[in-house]
C-alpha cells in the first residue's frame, strides 16, 4: 500500500510538472498580420516533430505544404512527411467546404491534429500563412535553432479578406528588376495575404516587356543612357543617337513563368501597358508613333511636362497599340489589363494635322474629348478580348464608360466620383499609397519622393473612407505604389516596401472594427524579427526618435520636443558626452535649452536603445536673436519666419519644413546687427542641395564686417565650382578669420542662377552662425 501511495505521488508530481511547464496561450500571444477576423482560444497545444504528417490531396496543396515543410527541415531539424492517408493522430489535413468564400479559411487547432478548411487553393494557402505565424519567429531560420519550441496554441481562427483587391505595384520601368526579384516578391505578398501584383511595364524611360512583333521596343526603348551618377531630375536631354547602355527587360517566357509562379500564391498578375503618355521608350523605337515623327532618346531621368506622346490622329498608332495588347493579352491570363492613361500633355495633339482631323471626323470638342476617345477606343478592343480595362482616374476626363476601372491616386474625392459615375474603383491615393515617399525624417532616410507617409499613416489608410454603403460596394479594395525613381536595387525596394506592406495589409484584409494601431505595433515586432530570419532588408524608420524645436527668442531659449511613431513610446535622451544607456533619463516634456549643448536619445525596448539614435547639437551663437536686415529679399514661397537665419534651429533635407529661406536665381545679401561690438573669428552659411529638386550649393560666401553699419571690410571668401551631386546633402559654409571686433556682419552668398539643364537655380540658407 506504500508502494502505491508514493507511486500515485510521483504520478501526481510528474502531471503537474507537466501542466506548470506548458505555456498557456491567450489571444495576446497571437502576432498574426493581417489580424484573422476572429479568434477563439481553447486549452492546450499542438506539437510539430519528426512524425507529424501533413495530409495532402493534389498538386496545390502538397506544393504548400512542402514550402512550410522545408522550413521545419532548416530551422527545425526534421522533416515533417506528407501523406495521403490521416494518421490516427499528430497530422494536418485540409478539408474543402462549398460554402466558404473564394478566400476565406477556417484553421482548427487541438492537441491531435490541426484542419485547415476552405472552398479552395486561395483559402488553403492563406491557413497555411496562418499557421506559418502561430509557429515561433524562428520557423524562418536559414539554419537549425535548437532552443526553438515548435508548438502552436490550439485555437480556432475564422478569417476572411475585407476586400477582394488588395494590392501592389512594382515600377520596372524607372528602374529594372529582374525575374527573380518579381518571384521574390510574389512570396512576400502571399506572406502577408495580399493578392495582386501590378507590374508597371512600360514607361519614358524603359519598355520592359518584348514585343515579339516590335522588336525594337526592347532592342532600343529598354536601354537609355547611363546618368546613374546625377540627381533623377537633373539628368540631361538623351541625345538619339547616343546608345542606351543602362535597363533591360524580361521575355515573354519569363513573364509566363511569373505568372505561373503568382498563381500558386494566389497572386494575379495585372500588366500595365502606357497610353497615351509615358511613352518615350516607345516613341524613341518607332518615331512614326509621335504626331511629327520626332526622333528622341529614351529618357535617363524626370521629364516633364510629357509632350511626346502617342498620335491619337494616325490609325498606325491604334494597330501598333491593338498588336501589342494581343501579345501582352496572350501572356497574362488576368481580368483586367492597365493602360494607364495619366498626365498626358496634349500640346502636339492641339499642332498635329491628324489629331485636328481625328476630332473634326469624330465630331469631338477638344484635345480632352480625344483623349477619351482614345481610352474608349482603345478599351472597346480590350473588352472584345474578354479583358476589363483599368486606367488612373485621369482617364475619367472626357467622359468614359461604366464598365471601366478606375484606379484613383489623387485622392478620396475622384474615387468616390468614380464611383457615383458606376465605376468600379480601386483606391490608391498617393497619401498614404504611394511607398516611394519618405517614411521617416528625411536626413535620416535614402533618398525618396519629397512626400511622407509613415507607417501609421498607412495603418489609417481605408479604402472606402467617408463614402456611403452603397458607393463603397464598388470599391474593389487598395493598392500602394512603388514608383523607382529613386530605387535602384532590390534593397533599396526592400527597405521602401516593408513593414509598410504590413500595414497596408491589415487595412485591406481585417475587419474595419477590429484594427487598433496600440495592438498592430505590439504584433509587429514579431514580424520583424521574421523579416529578420527572411533577410528582408526593412526600414527601421518606426522605431526613430524625431525632434520639433521651438525659439523663444526673448528668453534666448530653445525648447525640444522629442517624438516617436508608436504608442506610448519609452524616449530616453542624455545631455553632453554622456552614454545612452539605461541610465538615461526618461523623456517626458520638452527639454528647454540655453547654451550649446549636444543633444541624444534613442527608443528603448527592455532598458536597451533600439533603432538608430537621434543626436543633434544646439548652437547658442552670437548673432542668436538679433536683427536681420535682407538686402535681397528672399522668396516668399519659403520664407521661415522673422528670425530664421539666427534661432539656432537648424533646416533639414526637407526644405518644407519652416525653417528654410530661399532665392531664386538672386544671391542672398544680408547683415546682422549684433548690436553692440563683439569680438568675432568664425562666421558659417548653412546650406542645403538638392540638385533633382533645382536647389544648388553656393558658389560663393563672401563675410564683410563693420562697425559703424555703412563701411565695410571683407574678411573672407569661398569660391567653389558647381559639381554634380545625386542626393541631397546638408552643408555649412564657414569662413574663418582674424580675431577682430564688429557690430555688424554682412554676408553675400552667390547663387549658381542657372544648372546645367537650363533652369533657373534655388539657394536655400537655414542659419547664419557668428562665433
Amino acid at each position: 500500500m506504500k508502494v502505491l501511495k508514493s507511486f500515485l505521488v510521483v504520478i501526481f508530481l510528474t502531471v503537474l510538472s507537466s501542466a506548470y511547464s506548458q505555456k498557456i496561450y491567450t489571444e495576446k500571444d497571437i502576432q498574426i498580420i493581417p489580424k484573422p477576423s476572429q479568434i477563439l482560444m481553447k486549452a492546450g497545444v499542438f506539437q510539430f516533430n519528426k512524425d507529424t504528417k501533413f495530409v495532402a490531396n493534389g498538386d496545390f496543396q502538397k506544393e504548400a505544404s512542402t514550402a512550410l515543410i522545408n522550413k521545419f527541415e532548416v530551422a527545425a531539424g526534421f522533416r515533417p512527411a506528407i501523406s495521403a492517408q490521416i494518421p490516427g493522430s499528430n497530422f494536418v489535413q485540409f478539408k474543402t467546404d462549398p460554402n466558404l468564400k473564394n478566400e476565406a479559411y477556417i484553421l482548427d487547432v487541438n492537441p491531435k491534429s490541426i484542419t485547415i478548411t476552405a472552398k479552395g487553393n486561395a483559402g488553403f494557402l492563406y491557413g497555411l500563412e496562418s499557421l506559418r505565424q502561430l509557429l515561433p519567429d524562428a520557423i524562418e531560420s536559414k539554419f537549425a535553432i535548437s532552443t526553438a519550441k515548435w508548438e502552436i496554441p490550439n485555437l480556432t481562427i475564422t478569417d476572411e479578406p475585407r476586400f477582394k483587391w488588395r494590392g501592389f505595384m512594382l515600377d520596372l520601368s524607372r528602374h529594372f528588376f529582374d525575374k527573380n526579384y518579381i518571384m521574390t516578391t510574389i512570396d512576400r505578398l502571399a506572406m502577408h495575404k495580399m493578392n495582386v501584383l501590378h507590374l508597371h511595364l512600360v514607361d519614358d524611360q524603359g519598355w520592359r516587356i518584348e514585343i515579339k512583333k516590335y522588336p525594337k521596343l526592347t532592342e532600343v526603348g529598354a536601354w537609355r543612357v547611363d546618368q546613374e551618377n546625377t540627381s533623377w531630375n537633373a539628368r540631361l536631354t538623351t541625345n538619339p543617337d547616343e546608345k542606351g547602355t543602362y535597363g533591360g527587360f524580361l521575355t515573354q517566357e519569363e513573364l509566363k513563368e511569373i505568372v505561373k509562379y503568382a498563381a500558386t500564391k494566389n497572386v494575379e498578375i495585372i500588366p500595365e501597358i502606357e497610353m497615351p503618355a509615358h511613352v518615350s521608350s516607345a516613341i524613341a523605337a518607332y518615331p512614326e508613333l509621335a504626331c511629327f515623327n520626332q526622333r528622341i532618346g529614351v529618357p535617363s531621368g524626370g521629364l516633364w511636362p510629357i509632350t511626346d506622346i502617342y498620335c491619337a490622329g494616325k490609325e498606325t498608332t491604334f494597330e501598333f497599340l491593338q498588336n501589342v495588347l494581343d501579345e501582352v493579352m496572350e501572356i497574362f491570363p488576368s481580368k483586367y489589363i492597365h493602360i494607364g492613361g495619366d498626365e498626358a500633355t496634349k500640346t502636339n495633339w492641339a499642332k498635329c494635322p491628324n489629331c485636328q482631323k481625328r476630332i473634326k471626323d469624330e465630331h469631338l470638342k477638344d484635345v480632352g474629348e480625344l483623349q477619351s476617345y482614345f481610352v474608349k477606343r482603345i478599351e472597346k478592343y480590350v473588352n472584345s478580348k474578354g479583358k476589363k480595362l483599368i486606367g488612373w482616374d485621369e482617364i475619367l476626363e472626357g467622359g468614359l464608360n461604366p464598365s471601366a476601372t478606375i484606379m484613383s491616386w489623387r485622392g478620396e474625392k475622384i474615387g468616390t466620383e468614380a464611383a457615383e459615375k458606376g465605376h468600379d474603383v480601386i483606391m490608391s491615393p498617393e497619401s498614404p499609397c504611394y511607398f516611394n515617399f519618405y517614411q521617416g525624417p528625411q536626413n535620416e532616410e535614402p533618398l525618396a519622393f519629397d512626400a511622407y507617409n509613415p507607417l501609421n499613416k498607412v495603418y489609417e489608410f481605408d479604402p472606402t473612407g467617408s463614402m456611403t454603403p452603397t458607393l463603397a460596394t464598388h470599391v474593389l479594395g487598395g493598392q500602394a505604389n512603388l514608383w523607382a525613381e529613386h530605387i535602384a536595387g532590390p534593397k533599396d525596394s526592400e527597405y521602401m516596401i516593408f513593414p509598410r506592406l504590413a500595414a497596408l495589409s491589415e487595412t485591406l484584409w481585417s475587419p474595419k472594427e477590429s484594427r487598433n494601431w496600440n495592438d498592430f505595433t505590439t504584433r509587429l515586432f514579431s514580424l520583424l524579427k521574421r523579416y529578420d530570419y527572411l533577410g528582408i532588408n526593412y526600414a527601421k524608420s518606426a522605431y526613430l526618435v524625431t525632434a520639433a524645436s521651438t525659439a523663444d527668442l526673448a528668453n534666448k531659449q530653445v525648447k525640444v520636443e522629442l517624438k516617436n511613431e508608436f504608442p506610448n513610446p519609452d524616449i530616453r535622451y542624455v545631455l553632453g558626452d554622456k552614454a545612452l544607456d539605461h541610465h538615461a533619463l526618461k523623456y517626458v516634456s520638452p527639454i528647454a535649452f540655453r547654451e550649446t549643448t549636444i543633444l541624444k536619445a534613442s527608443l528603448f525596448q527592455n532598458d536597451k536603445p533600439v533603432g538608430k539614435i537621434f543626436t543633434d547639437t544646439i548652437i547658442f551663437h552670437k548673432a542668436v536673436a538679433h536683427k536681420v536686415k535682407y538686402l535681397t529679399p528672399y522668396n516668399q514661397s519659403y520664407k521661415g519666419d522673422a528670425n530664421t537665419m539666427v534661432n539656432t534651429i537648424r533646416g533639414s533635407k526637407n526644405f518644407h519644413d519652416g525653417q528654410w529661406q530661399a532665392w531664386l536665381v538672386n544671391d542672398m545679401e544680408l547683415v546682422v546687427d549684433l548690436e553692440k561690438e563683439e569680438s568675432i573669428e568664425q562666421v558659417s552659411v548653412g546650406a542645403l542641395e538638392s540638385q533633382g529638386a533645382g536647389v544648388n550649393f553656393p558658389i560663393q560666401v563672401k563675410v564683410l564686417i563693420s562697425n559703424d553699419g555703412a563701411n565695410f571690410k571683407q574678411v573672407g571668401k569661398i569660391t567653389r565650382a558647381y559639381a554634380v551631386n545625386p542626393l541631397p546633402e546638408l552643408k555649412d559654409f564657414k569662413i574663418n578669420f582674424q580675431k577682430q571686433n564688429a557690430r555688424y556682419v554682412k554676408v553675400i552668398v552667390g547663387n549658381l542662377k542657372k544648372s546645367p539643364k537650363g533652369e533657373s537655380s534655388w539657394l536655400f540658407v537655414d542659419e547664419v552662425v557668428v562665433n
